[in-house]
Parts: structure tokens; sequence; C-alpha cells
């Protein structure tokens, strides 16, 4: 009889094969999510398991997200469905999150406002009202299959998130001068630029911007959350690692009081991060 422990090394070893870059960690992750039991060893696995192995072992090989698979993904401290339609996390995100949620903090407001544009799966919006309860909290989606995955989501934890099904650039109008944070990841990759393999499972209107750089969407959305911030509000929005210098100067040109450049762990630029002087109405 095969045990766990060798179908995991079987597992592995077809998708190193396969040439992607943590076949151990798939192999896992497939594994615990049809046996809902860790750790895994020397327990014998049953036919119909390794059915259900072999074939999400397959479909990985191709390419297809781990995320896809098993139909949920993490992001911080939350779990999270995901399905295809709605952008799949990157570990980034987090740290641009924690730029957001360090902003938040730093204003010592007892209930803040924060509004995630291009929410998406409802991501950063959740990790904010879960993390700092008091918030109050609107995510803003237009895609509708997206929309219907960030539902799922803030059900799952009894819907802290006011979600919007709009289009980010000109929705929420009555909060207008009166949001503390805005954050945003929104779509900021150049239509010609290669990406890798599994990347291409995305929805091409979560990833590409438009124009030549991909920042014709991150451009409007600077406008739009300089109109929504109040006086002394911030803006955190992701960005490729070659687009830090131009949305700075976009921001500043648009009356952001102070614009900088937050960097990720390699030491690439990943975030714009805007302050709205605090005379400005």
């Amino acid at each position: 009889m095969t045990t766990w422990a060798q179908k995991l090394r079987v597992g592995t070893m077809l998708l190193a094969d396969a040439g992607l870059p943590s076949p151990d960690v798939d192999a896992r992750l497939i594994a615990e999510w049809i046996v809902s039991q860790v750790p895994l060893g020397h327990q014998t696995i049953t036919v119909a398991d390794e059915e259900r192995f072999d074939k999400a072992i397959s479909r990985r090989a191709t390419n297809e997200p781990v995320q896809h698979i098993i139909g949920r993904m993490w992001f911080r401290y939350l779990e999270l469905i995901s399905r295809p339609g709605a952008f799949i996390v990157r570990p980034e995100t987090e740290m641009v999150t924690q730029a957001g949620l360090d902003a938040v903090t730093a204003m010592q407001k007892k209930t803040p406002i924060v509004v995630d544009l291009c929410t998406g799966s409802g991501a950063i919006a959740l990790a904010v009202a879960t993390e700092i309860p008091t918030s109050r909290v609107w995510g803003v989606e237009r895609d509708a299959t997206a929309f219907a995955v960030a539902e799922e989501n803030n059900a799952r934890y009894g819907k802290p998130v006011t979600l919007i099904h709009d289009d980010a650039r000109t929705a929420l109008p009555e909060l207008n001068g009166k949001v503390d944070v805005c954050i945003s990841n929104p779509p900021y990759v150049p239509q010609e630029q290669n990406l890798p393999a599994d990347v291409y499972h995305d929805p091409p209107q979560a990833l590409y911007g438009g124009g030549v750089d991909g920042l014709d969407v991150p451009r409007e959305l600077v406008i739009r959350a300089f109109d929504m911030l109040r006086p002394g509000g911030v803006l955190v929005m992701e960005h490729g690692d070659n687009q830090g210098s131009a949305l700075v100067t976009h921001a500043r040109r648009c009356g952001f009081y102070t614009a900088h450049t937050g960097v990720d762990l390699t030491g690439r630029d990943r975030w714009l991060y805007a302050e709205k002087g605090k005379d400005d109405r």
C-alpha cells in the first residue's frame, strides 16, 4: 500500500521536473487539501485520494495555480476563497497592506475610514477590517466575477467590509474629503511585459493597467484618491519595480503634499506612499 510520505515524494519530483519553483510546498498543500490533516507521513493513502492527488499534481504541473486547484489562498492572517476570475494575492501585497495599516495606526483615530480601490478578492479590505476592528472599510471592485469572490470572502469573516460593485475611478463620491487612508493594488502591468507562466491565469483586467507603461489606471486612481482623502489622508498603492518615479511625480502633480516610494524585502520599489496636505480641501 502507498503511504502519503511516498506519494508526496513522487508528487514533489513530478512538480520539480515540470520546473515549478516550490514543488515540495505545492505537493504538501494539495495533500493537506485532500485529507485536511497534518502531519502527513506513514498513513496509507486511499485509492480515491490517490486519484485526486494525481489529478491535482498533473494540473499544477501545467502551471495552473495551486490556489485555484485547492480553492483557497492565504493573506496575512486570512484564509480566503480563490477562484479563476479573481486575482491571486502575492506576498509583496502583504507589505503594501502593512504600510497602509501603519498609516491608519499612526493617525490614532477612534474610527478610521479606509477604502480599498480595486479590491479583487477583498484581501486588503478584509485584512484592514480584521486587524483594525474599529475601522470602517469599503472595498470597490468593478469586475462581477471578482466581486462575487469578494462577497464570499467577506461573508466568511462576518461581513466587516462594505463592498461596492463599481468602477474604482469614480466610485463613492459621498466619501470625498472624508477618507483617512486609501489602499490599492490596481492593475499596473504593461501590455507587452513578459510574465511568469502561472500569472497568466489571473484575469487580464486585474493585470494590465493600460498605456505603454501600464499606468493609465493607476494614474486615474491617484486622482480619485486625492479627492477622497481628507486633509492629511494617505494613499498607499502597489506598483511595478520600475514605476515608482513616475507615480511619485504624478502624485505630486495631482496635489499630494509628500510622495515617496516604499521598497519590498528584495529592495525593489513596490508602492507609492502619498500624503495629502493638512490644509488641502
